[in-house]
């Protein structure tokens, strides 16, 4: 006889969940905030980590852009054979030392790389947090903002910089004493105010002995909302600089990847069939659209046949442009089977060997199946 299934017990939620919305909003208009900054409390802040870390206060230099910072930063000191660490070693000793801490509290942040699952009926308010929220929060900031800024810059220095981008964990220990009632040591709240008073009034900023260089905020931020459970978003802008700073400086994005500017505003045939990057160039495509890449990169039409593993719709096969670094090539293009995270199915194209002349030949081949095989196969992702 077997034993009834018993269905898990349901964990009621000890908090009031309706007011994170609120709260992660208010930091993420810090984060990507475009006001001018306020550099006598950025400065008097920045100098309170230098006395924690047991340096004087030091000459604060001013650019305008993260670019122009890149440029006037002194390079690291090493750490010699028992010497002291030099001031941004200690800085970022104080960050970790700080977030380990608190994460005793509250257990460590866990998915924090992942996509998130949509928010599970019972919950507790610490699982939302961690597993939703914090993950939401850092690719917004972190990744999808900082990180196009660190890619543009293309530098090796790769050291600590901090500034808006902090706001994302300030923001998950914020919620956790806001919405969860969890109560930190005094000493690690003062320290926490701290990081929360610079991300609320500065751009970013970079510590070395004696001198620290701060850079302006952007003067445009331009992100998309994703269809998140967690009010993610990510860099995009159609139609100019995602990220533009008062000396000229910008960052271009297409839907969180970050491209050439040529791609925003003037992506044309020639471009994208010389373009070597297949995500510069896949974005480049779907910038102008694939009716028009491929009428004006004049692309023959081979053939076209229902896609059987995409009920509604079809696969064209078309010839190529000829690229001189690569063997001769054919363009598959599809439509995804799966639902992108705006929600939509984007259209794609995908580089097939010439020898092909079939549409369901060639998507057969993407997935290692003859065109036969493919055509049985009732769905694909």
């Amino acid at each position: 006889m077997s034993t009834p299934r018993r269905e898990p017990r349901r964990i009621p939620v000890p908090g009031d969940v309706s007011r994170v919305p609120e709260i992660r909003d208010e930091w993420l208009r810090h984060a990507l905030s475009t006001e001018p900054a306020e550099r006598g409390t950025a400065e008097a802040v920045i100098s309170e980590l230098y006395a924690l870390a047991g340096q004087s206060p030091p000459e604060f230099v001013r650019v305008s852009s993260p670019a122009a910072a890149v440029a006037l930063i002194p390079p690291a000191r090493t750490l010699s054979l028992g010497g002291d660490l030099p001031v941004e070693g200690r800085i970022a000793t104080l960050v970790t030392s700080l977030r380990e801490r608190l994460d005793q509290y509250i257990g460590a942040w866990r998915n924090r790389y992942r996509q998130p699952d949509p928010p599970r009926d019972g919950a507790s308010v610490r699982e939302f947090l961690n597993n939703g929220v914090a993950p939401a929060l850092r690719r917004t900031i972190r990744d999808s903002v900082a990180g196009a800024l660190r890619g543009e810059l293309a530098t090796s220095s790769g050291l600590h910089w901090y500034g808006q981008q902090d706001a994302y964990w300030v923001a998950h220990y914020d919620l956790h004493q806001r919405v969860d009632g969890v109560r930190f040591a005094a000493d690690d709240v003062a320290q926490l105010d701290l990081w929360a008073t610079l991300a609320r009034s500065c751009g970013w900023w970079w510590p070395r002995e004696n001198v620290c260089v701060v850079a302006d905020r952007p003067l445009v931020v331009r992100t998309e909302q994703l269809p998140s459970d967690y009010g993610e978003a990510r860099l995009h802008n159609g139609n100019g600089p995602a990220l533009a700073f008062p000396d000229g400086w910008t960052v271009h994005a297409w839907h969180g990847t970050r491209v050439p500017p040529w791609v925003i505003d003037a992506p044309t045939a020639d471009r994208i069939t010389g373009e070597r990057n297949v995500e510069v160039r896949r974005c480049a495509i779907e910038h102008v659209g694939w009716t028009a890449f491929i009428e004006d990169a004049g692309l023959r039409l081979l053939a076209r046949a229902d896609d059987p593993g995409n009920p509604g719709s079809e696969l064209l096969l078309y010839d190529a442009w000829p690229e001189p670094w690569r063997t001769p090539a054919r363009w598959l293009l599809a439509v995804n089977g799966s639902v992108e995270r705006d929600g939509t199915r984007r259209r794609y194209g995908l580089r097939v060997p010439a020898g092909f002349d079939h549409p369901l030949d060639a998507a057969g081949w993407t997935y290692g199946l003859s065109g036969a095989q493919y055509a049985q196969l009732s769905r694909r992702t």
